[in-house]
């Protein structure tokens, strides 16, 4: 890692390309203005952990990047995160979503990803996501984890995916705050605009429609981006257990 890195961490369909795009035209937008419309965001913020044997690792894109500074994300729980991180003392931007809507987009993901396996029914997924046997592990624990970490290191900002949605202008000046930039209320007013989930969803270098592993005909990568789509998808008995199940994992009062 090198002192200027900007790492973008977040459980899995929590709004890591809302962020990562988000930064990415905060601080490329007027100087690099060809990148937005030639280079896929998931090459313009590389995924740390991938790794395609024999084509190329998340470390070699990142290697690779020739911006500065560089913006990189991950999905790794943070007591995976690798030291370098920490001792260059990077800046670090974790977004949270909830529980509920992160389970169903992280469903509709696996569906249409082809490098996930299959998630299969609804109901088996469901019971997965409470036991924590995800790819990158338990959803409790890595909330919970990065939101401790804010007590040993400050260089650590932490969003809500909800807060983004509700008021997407006043969580870009605190981001903003948090990374030393001062852009106008004008520059905050056109970048939340460009940023809305209907804009990014039809530009072809935000939405991953150009990522062969994604099967756009079973859901597409930006499938709704809203708040409380669960409820289409929870059933009663299902609501209960899991809100049971939250209380017990979810202990941190600074944290709900």
């Amino acid at each position: 890692a090198r002192p200027d890195d900007i790492l973008i961490a977040t459980y899995p369909k929590a709004g890591t390309t809302w962020v990562s795009y988000i930064l990415d035209l905060l601080y490329f937008r007027e100087s690099l203005e060809d990148r937005l419309t030639t280079i896929p965001i998931y090459e313009r913020v590389p995924f740390l952990e991938i790794c395609i044997p024999g084509l190329f690792s998340g470390k070699d894109l990142v290697d690779n990047l020739t911006t500065s500074p560089r913006l990189i994300k991950t999905h790794l729980p943070v007591q995976f995160v690798p030291k370098s991180f920490w001792e260059q003392n990077c800046r670090i931007v974790y977004m949270a979503r909830n529980a509920k809507d992160n389970m169903v987009s992280f469903f509709h993901f696996d569906r249409m990803n082809k490098v996930e396996p299959d998630p299969g029914e609804w109901s088996s997924f469901f019971q997965r996501f409470l036991d924590g046997k995800m790819v990158f592990g338990s959803w409790y624990d890595h909330v919970n984890n990065w939101w401790k970490k804010k007590e040993s290191y400050s260089n650590l900002h932490y969003m809500f995916f909800e807060d983004l949605v509700e008021n997407t202008g006043h969580e870009i000046e605190k981001l903003c705050s948090f990374l030393g930039l001062s852009p106008s209320a004008e520059e905050v007013e056109r970048l939340s605009s460009s940023v809305q989930f209907d804009n990014m969803k039809k530009d072809k270098m935000a939405n991953y429609s150009t990522a062969p592993v994604m099967d756009f005909k079973i859901s597409p990568f930006m499938r709704k981006g809203k708040v409380g789509d669960w409820k289409n998808h929870f059933t009663v008995a299902q609501n209960e257990a899991f809100d049971e199940d939250y209380k017990k994992k979810m202990t941190d009062p600074t944290l709900q």
